[in-house]
């Protein structure tokens, strides 16, 4: 049998991937354009395709008539034309909750950076203004405990679940909106949009972009927040409006933010994010929350076992 992975690049050089080499000739490619892959498919004929970020419509899948599998290296899948593979008895299978625990660490993580400030009291020491404090401590930048505050959650999934229960230890009253409209058995009181914008010192992003989360924190829903609240999206990056947060950052409507995600990526040279160089409110991560050790290798051994899986004649993580 033989596998091509088309874009290695996308879960890292440091992942050992000897084990797919038990399965059958594997043909690695660092990247591939959509031309590229058509060529390159065309070129080997395999038999599965372990692939993250390529498009798979008609005119690249048709290129390889041998392929009985899509092994797909995350958990959405709207890259590929699963009628197209539906229709030729191309199995598509994906990989789910390899990074929750990765997210989950990484959401506190932007949230301690913007409140406590973090990048400014690095700076003040690193400059050597610490030297000459008159003080043993210094308070320029006046950040508030986490305990008694409010964290609101967009998305209260396996992600949003297990920040919840974090913020809740942290002694924070954790509420939650549900964009679709459901309620979810858990100790955490479900708010309307507004409540939540209202009464939240932090809110956090874990929400799947669909037509009812996009552009979701624009201008006048960001206004509506608290002047000392974070935002945090660690979800898809339309669900906030780059250009509309930078001007609420700027006019001082929020305290500050922490972004994993963005509108388009990778970052295009005119996003207004590029603009706000005031780290201590802001920071942005590029696409990383995810993006563990573990997490990366997890991902790549669901994979093997979904193509194993196959050869058995087995169902495992199948969309199609």
């Amino acid at each position: 049998m033989k596998i091509v992975m088309l874009d290695t690049i996308t879960f890292g050089d440091d992942i050992d991937l000897s084990k797919f080499e038990t399965l059958g000739e594997v043909v690695k490619y660092t990247n591939s354009t959509q031309e590229e892959a058509v060529v390159r498919l065309k070129e080997h004929n395999p038999e599965v395709i372990i692939n993250n970020k390529i498009i798979l419509n008609e005119e690249v899948l048709s290129a390889a008539p041998a392929l009985k599998m899509i092994a797909e290296t995350a958990t959405g899948f709207n890259n590929i034309d699963l009628e197209y593979a539906k229709a030729h008895g191309i199995r598509v299978a994906n990989v789910a909750g390899y990074s929750t625990q990765s997210v989950i660490q990484h959401t506190f993580a932007l949230m301690f950076y913007v409140l406590e400030k973090l990048n400014y009291y690095d700076e003040y020491v690193k400059s050597g203004e610490y030297v000459d404090c008159p003080c043993f401590t210094h308070f320029a930048k006046v950040f508030p405990e986490l305990y008694g505050k409010t964290w609101g959650i967009v998305g209260l999934g396996a992600i949003g679940r297990g920040v919840a229960d974090i913020a809740a230890m942290f002694g924070c009253k954790v509420v939650y909106y549900s964009a679709s409209g459901r309620t979810y058995e858990s100790p955490y009181e479900r708010v309307s949009l507004d409540e939540m914008l209202a009464q939240s010192d932090i809110i956090s992003i874990h929400a799947p972009l669909n037509d009812k989360t996009e552009n979701l924190f624009n201008y006048d829903n960001i206004s509506k927040m608290k002047k000392n609240a974070i935002l945090l999206n660690l979800g898809r990056g339309p669900i906030v409006n780059d250009a509309d947060l930078v001007r609420a950052l700027n006019e001082d409507l929020i305290a500050g933010a922490g972004l994993d995600v963005i509108c388009k990526e990778p970052i295009a040279a005119d996003n207004p994010l590029l603009t706000f160089k005031d780290s201590s409110r802001l920071i942005v991560t590029p696409h990383i929350a995810w993006a563990t050790y573990e997490a990366r290798a997890r991902l790549m051994d669901e994979v093997f076992k979904n193509i194993e899986a196959f050869l058995k004649g087995e169902e495992r993580n199948v969309i199609v």
